[in-house]
């Protein structure tokens, strides 16, 4: 007996539309139409309702076609080192969400050995745009790829390119300002190390702010970031009696810090005052609550993503940079020298 071929096939399930969208945002399909191409100047209460009932009906902008249609993919490349720092991981947090909220996807490439092999591979993908986020030194002479907008996020870096980054030269100032203040009679610091460009902002300014101020300038003692560099550093600092303030590169290497000046006797902030840099969330939480500089990140990784759709959208770049001010968090762990008041 002869069969109908049409009866046995499932019924086809149109995809969700614009149109679809537009009627459940109660917004018109062009409006539909810039928030899935990324259009930046759309109210963000209309934004946001064009996505949830985006988020509602299963839309998906075909970015294929998209791409066809204009030229442009809605993806950045970023290319980042040393994922597991802080710095890095607040400011790609930022990114991605910047990112997102402007219609384009993130295109990640950690850089695990040679950065050359990181623009190459990058060279291969399809994105508008690129944001690096690896310190300049780590380059190693390698040259950006031309004909991309590109944003740097190093205030280091010498390319002809917007620069985005925190003022670290500000906030070692700020830091070493504050224990003055309270009538210390100079700052040690424990730095970062001496290849990364923060790390000798942060010493450079530390180093200038004593001066300025005629105070006499300590011996260095250099970490590598880590908590253990930051214990080390603080065994021989402990046993020094004229040590009553030190300053830190980073917060990971106040709590090493922290933890020998307690084995070895010396109280915090009765005998020694310190403050970190960084203003990690578990700063709040070291013993005593460690007085740090807080760093933008989520401004930075947004002014990055700002300034490359920027890029993107008008096809020209002009050398500007961006420097996002910090400030100083006050807590438990700074306070005037024993038998003084600030």
């Amino acid at each position: 007996m002869a069969t109908d071929s049409t009866a046995a096939r499932p019924a086809t399930r149109r995809g969700a539309s614009q149109a679809d969208v537009a009627r459940i945002a109660g917004v018109s399909g062009q409006t539909v139409s810039r928030v899935a191409n990324g259009a930046r100047y759309v109210d963000p209460a209309t934004r946001e309702r064009v996505l949830s009932a985006m988020r509602e009906v299963g839309y998906r902008p075909n970015r294929a076609a998209r791409a066809l249609r204009s030229g442009r993919f809605q993806s950045i490349g970023v290319i980042a080192f040393e994922l597991s720092s802080v710095g890095t991981t607040h400011t790609l947090d930022a990114i991605a969400a910047a990112a997102t909220e402007t219609g384009y996807a993130i295109n990640l490439l950690p850089v695990l050995d040679a950065v050359r092999a990181a623009f190459d591979q990058l060279g291969e993908q399809a994105v508008d745009g690129i944001i690096i986020l690896v310190e300049t030194h780590r380059l190693d002479g390698v040259a950006v790829p031309e004909g991309l907008p590109v944003v740097v996020v190093d205030s280091s870096a010498q390319y002809n390119y917007p620069i985005v980054d925190n003022d670290q030269a500000q906030g070692a100032r700020l830091a070493t300002e504050h224990l003055l203040d309270l009538g210390h009679e100079t700052v040690w610091h424990v730095a970062g190390p001496e290849l990364s460009y923060s790390a000798r902002r942060r010493r450079t300014s530390w180093q200038g702010t004593l001066e300025a101020h005629g105070r006499t300038v300590p011996p260095v003692l250099s970490g590598d970031w880590s908590t253990a560099s930051g214990y080390e550093a603080g065994l021989r600092l402990a046993d020094n009696e004229e040590v009553t303030a030190v300053f830190t590169a980073n917060d990971q290497m106040a709590l090493g810090l922290l933890r020998a000046l307690h084995e070895r006797g010396r109280r915090v902030p009765d005998d020694v005052s310190v403050v970190g840099f960084d203003d990690m969330e578990e700063a709040a939480y070291f013993w005593p609550p460690l007085t740090t500089v807080h760093q933008s990140f989520d401004e930075v990784g947004r002014g990055a993503v700002d300034a490359l759709i920027r890029q993107i959208q008008s096809g020209e770049h002009e050398h500007q940079e961006v420097l996002v001010p910090p400030r100083l968090v006050v807590r438990a762990s700074t306070a005037p020298p024993r038998g003084t008041t600030a």
